[in-house]
């Protein structure tokens, strides 16, 4: 296995959800780390969510990337994004063309069992071209968790934050059966065996390009 490493300078990055949780679920880990590197200035994109669950995503925002962090919200229904994948389409264009060209976006996996995650991984691509994504992986009841080609590596401290601050900053979920520390723990635990580090979240990469000869030779 081998370290790949995102250019050096200021980063770029959008975090997209199709619910409140979703970003912080599945890459939560990968914000915190980021938040150690100066320069890097997160916008979070979230299309659903009641008034409740869109202020527990601002608490979240704010919790794993500091102060500064944009959210932007779709209001659209829970559950029922590929009825409205005009809609879908449009914020993802609207929140491309009120930011920076991000260097990293975040998004979910195409064969997530959720439809509105389905569709967020399916548009991400098209809307930013020529951005490195990294589709993050959500536990569920579904059980639909696959194999990953790209691992970010968490140290225990990372890993129990991330799982500190979902149960802190959305009171909302704590009464899920599936939701707490544990399978937040767990998971990040197998994806950290697999790449040899404490802990990890694992990612899929659709497509990426690998220069061989750097800009300096």
């Amino acid at each position: 296995m081998r370290d790949l490493h995102l250019p050096a300078g200021p980063l770029q990055v959008v975090a997209v959800g199709a619910h409140p949780d979703d970003v912080e679920i599945g890459c939560g880990g990968t914000l915190l780390a980021l938040r150690e590197r100066p320069g890097v200035e997160v916008h979070h994109l979230v299309l659903t969510g009641s008034p409740e669950r869109r202020l527990e995503a601002e608490d979240a925002a704010v919790a794993f990337n500091g102060t500064g962090v944009g959210v932007t919200f779709g209001q659209l229904p829970d559950s029922r994004l590929p009825d409205h994948w005009s809609a879908v389409k449009d914020l993802l264009e609207d929140a491309a063309r009120s930011h920076p060209a991000p260097d990293l976006v975040l998004a979910p996996r195409r064969d997530d069992s959720h439809q509105d995650h389905r569709l967020l991984a399916e548009l991400v691509p098209t809307v930013w071209r020529d951005s490195l994504v990294l589709h993050y992986e959500i536990p569920k009841w579904d059980g639909d968790l696959g194999r990953v080609t790209h691992y970010v590596p968490l140290d225990a401290e990372q890993a129990r934050l991330k799982a500190e601050l979902l149960t802190k900053v959305y009171p909302s979920q704590v009464g899920r059966d599936w939701w707490d520390d544990e399978t937040f723990l767990a998971l990040m635990r197998l994806r950290g065996v697999e790449c040899r580090a404490p802990y990890a979240e694992g990612f899929l990469i659709g497509k990426a390009r690998l220069d061989l000869v750097g800009s300096g030779a």
